[in-house]
């Protein structure tokens, strides 16, 4: 495959993971789906540090289009050098997509494992943080939970999205950070088109 079409491909990929980084965490912000709780203190940390906005999300997204840019056709760069020159772009926004997909994860695993923040027994805490993430295999006590309502299998299923998609976005970044310095130095293997004189 050319280092031009595995860019768009990987590119456009990484647009649609970054949008499921976005709304996954945007939906953190309303646990089950009820906006009442989102003007309190009762959320997690995890879910406020925006690790799938900011590094899952928005760090990806710049690659994404980057990557689409470098694998297309446009004004600047229509011969050789303007394609290198949009394939070295693509390896610095590349890097920067790794460092948001890995912020993405910390962030991510740092919520699966310390649980959601929320009222058990009068008290308002993180009841599963001393469990080092065994309460994600004990469902009983995910019911313990009594505010907000549902909101350990809700935080459990979008961190977990969160988690899988900040892992394919690292290994799509490294793709692309490997075909683009490849694109760089070889250059892009399609054929142009004869254009008549």
């Amino acid at each position: 495959m050319c280092t031009g079409k595995c860019a768009r491909c990987v590119g456009l990929s990484l647009i649609t993971l970054s949008l499921v980084c976005i709304v996954a965490n945007a939906l953190l912000l309303v646990p089950n789906g009820e906006t009442s709780w989102t003007n309190t203190n009762h959320l997690s940390l995890q879910v406020w540090l925006m690790g799938g906005f900011i590094g899952g999300g928005l760090m990806v997204l710049c690659p994404g289009i980057a990557a689409v840019r470098a694998g297309g056709k446009g004004c600047c760069g229509a011969g050789c050098c303007g394609n290198r020159c949009r394939m070295l772009r693509s390896v610095f926004s590349s890097a920067f997509g790794v460092l948001g997909a890995i912020y993405c994860l910390s962030v991510s695993g740092a919520g699966l494992r310390n649980g959601p923040r929320c009222l058990m027994n009068g008290q308002w805490g993180y009841h599963f943080e001393d469990t080092a993430g065994a309460y994600l295999l004990n469902r009983t006590t995910w019911d313990w939970c009594k505010a907000p309502p549902r909101v350990v299998p809700w935080n459990v299923t979008l961190f977990s999205l969160l988690v899988a998609a900040s892992c394919l976005e690292m290994v799509l970044c490294g793709i692309q950070l490997v075909n683009a310095i490849i694109g760089v130095f070889c250059g892009d293997c399609r054929k142009k088109k004869d254009t008549p004189h």
